[in-house]
């Protein structure tokens, strides 16, 4: 099922303000992905089980101390990952999509975590496994890589974001390499949505059975939907909270707003998380810019 016509519309709106509003304000922008870094960082390596929480990613991308031992791994799980996606965000979608690119993302992804599988695909012998899914045989992963992105390439006739949906979904069900598999996804989807001229976007953990769900719907009965709202959802976020600063709106709690506009804050909260409301997460609190006109 594709994405409805109402989004389609939604997105095609939000889209042209920002294209609008964002001319000349570049840093701003710059500023606001800045700040999200570490909250992507750190949701990314969540959804893979990491136990750093937000505050200590952040000190860990700033070269503090944290107050507990923490593994040499997910310190440079963290780092590394920060750094894959400020490469994307500088410089990297100025190349189109390629296996190369992808193994290079890889590369850098995993140095100095394990050196042995950084940016090359599963080899004979390696297998891999996510819950009840045994990925494809190795000897069959290069062949499939490059199909899905001719797929991708090559389809101008599936909306956007529901071709960014099946190829994460494509990716992740060949778990091309040994390990990094969802947290290299998760930058392709922001890599593909940058490369269209769109922000970047969050997978959060506190939404990570949804997202898991996804995986078995789609492998289940071809069912691409709930990848879909996953990411479109989350564009749509994306675009409120950038628009809110691009406009220069007072940006305020949704509890705070809520109180002010005499609304309950369950409705508020209901309506942010079906985006009905121009709402967004900053360090994983509800906000909203104050002054927009509600529903």
């Amino acid at each position: 099922m594709a994405t409805s016509y109402p989004l389609k519309k939604r997105l095609q709106t939000l889209k042209a303000v920002y294209d609008r509003l964002r001319r000349g304000k570049e840093s701003l922008l710059r500023l606001i992905d800045e700040s999200e870094l570490s909250e992507s960082v750190f949701n990314s390596n969540a959804i893979e089980n990491s136990t750093l929480s937000l505050k200590e990613t952040e000190r860990i991308l700033l070269d503090l101390e944290v107050s507990r031992n923490v593994s040499v791994r997910e310190v440079f799980e963290a780092k590394n990952l920060a750094r894959v996606m400020q490469y994307i965000e500088s410089k990297g979608v100025q190349a189109e999509l390629s296996t190369e690119q992808i193994l290079l993302l890889h590369k850098m992804l995993m140095v100095n975590i394990n050196d042995n599988i950084a940016g090359r695909f599963r080899k004979k012998g390696e297998y891999v496994r996510v819950g009840t899914h045994i990925a494809p045989a190795p000897e069959h992963v290069e062949r499939m890589m490059e199909g899905i992105l001719i797929e991708y390439s090559s389809d101008s006739i599936s909306y956007f974001s529901d071709k960014i949906a099946r190829f994460h979904l494509d990716f992740e069900t060949i778990h091309p390499f040994c390990d990094g598999n969802g947290r290299i996804g998760r930058v392709l989807i922001n890599y593909q949505l940058m490369q269209l001229g769109f922000p970047s976007v969050i997978i959060r953990d506190k939404e990570k059975q949804i997202y898991y769900k996804s995986f078995g719907n789609y492998k289940d009965a071809g069912n691409s939907r709930t990848m879909e709202k996953i990411i479109t959802l989350a564009l749509l976020e994306s675009m409120h909270k950038r628009l809110a600063y691009l406009r220069g709106e007072s940006v305020v709690a949704l509890v705070d707003f809520a109180k002010t506009q005499k609304k309950s804050i369950h409705t508020l909260s209901n309506a942010a998380r079906r985006q009905t409301i121009p709402a967004f997460r900053e360090a994983g609190i509800w906000k909203i810019g104050a002054g927009i006109p509600q529903k």
